[in-house]
């Protein structure tokens, strides 16, 4: 499945978490729930799986791959599915991305490496390695809160120039040098932090990659036609009323996985809001905040 070259992924995204059983086991079944809910009735044109909301530093390369597999069989005929495979080790990266194109991926999300701490010349010949190992369209994400390392301009025009290299998931929020990159480049912008949805859309990005569109992909969808059709009003009136669920699923206290998880067992997507340490299942407090929010929002009743 492809979309159009304006907005190569589509338009609303949501990085997936990967759901747990209790035992923290991999659980396909609730995987594949979610991501039929959320394609088939939260209005996503894709998915991102294995991402910073997935878990991706916890789960296995052979668990990356089930998951991968299990949600494209149940609506990759319908969305965009694409598989994050940036780590911090160019040849594992590599070996992610030949994974993920063999079991069906559409595209792949790349993060800049961790830790690390590569120069701008290593981090081109980094994305350019990972993105000539196949044929799929690839995203780099640039998050320097995550990384330790952001990416800069003229990396980033350069980057563009590689024909498998289409857009950027952006979390670095410098609104201004993304107009200048998105000036000088073909790339595509993804907003990827939730808080500046509005304001990167306003800025010319073609979509989001949300985690709060776990339970709020339609007012994630009604702003993205506000904006398209000139109506910024109602996108205002959109962003005003996500609010409260991005400022409760993304607090420091969630990292974003922790209450978005709440948020989907709370909906009955998923049996379990367990995550895999370092993190910690979210308590009964945070999920009585959670569901105030879906209350508050129609979407849980």
């Amino acid at each position: 499945m492809t979309a159009d070259l304006a907005r190569p992924f589509g338009r609303v995204l949501t990085a997936m978490v990967t759901p747990f059983a209790q035992d923290a086991s991999l659980d396909l079944d609730g995987a594949v729930r979610l991501a039929t809910h959320l394609v088939d009735e939260d209005r996503h044109d894709g998915l991102v799986l294995s991402g910073t909301t997935g878990e991706s530093a916890t789960t296995s390369d052979a668990e990356k791959e089930s998951l991968l597999r299990a949600v494209i069989e149940a609506v990759g005929d319908r969305a965009v599915i694409v598989a994050g495979v940036g780590t911090n080790d160019t040849a594992h990266s590599i070996h992610l991305a030949e994974q993920a194109a063999k079991a069906g991926a559409h595209g792949l999300l790349v993060v800049t490496p961790y830790y690390n701490k590569p120069p701008q010349p290593a981090l081109l010949a980094h994305f350019s390695a990972v993105a000539g190992s196949t044929d799929l369209p690839v995203i780099l994400y640039d998050i320097p809160g995550r990384t330790g390392t952001a990416i800069d301009t003229e990396t980033l025009v350069a980057a563009g120039k590689h024909q498998q290299i289409v857009a950027v998931k952006d979390a670095k929020g410098d609104l201004f040098a993304a107009s200048e990159v998105m000036s000088r480049s073909g790339l595509a912008y993804y907003s990827g932090d939730d808080a500046l949805n509005l304001a990167w859309l306003a800025h010319g990005a073609s979509g989001v990659i949300s985690v709060v569109g776990h339970g709020f992909g339609a007012f994630l969808a009604q702003m993205v036609e506000a904006v398209d059709g000139g109506d910024l009003v109602r996108a205002r009136e959109m962003h005003a009323q996500l609010i409260p669920a991005v400022q409760t699923i993304m607090s420091r206290e969630s990292q974003g996985a922790i209450r978005a998880k709440a948020v989907a067992q709370l909906l009955g997507l998923i049996d379990s809001r367990r995550v895999r340490g370092p993190l910690l299942d979210a308590s009964e407090e945070e999920v009585a905040l959670v569901r105030d929010v879906l209350v508050a929002a129609g979407v849980l009743h």
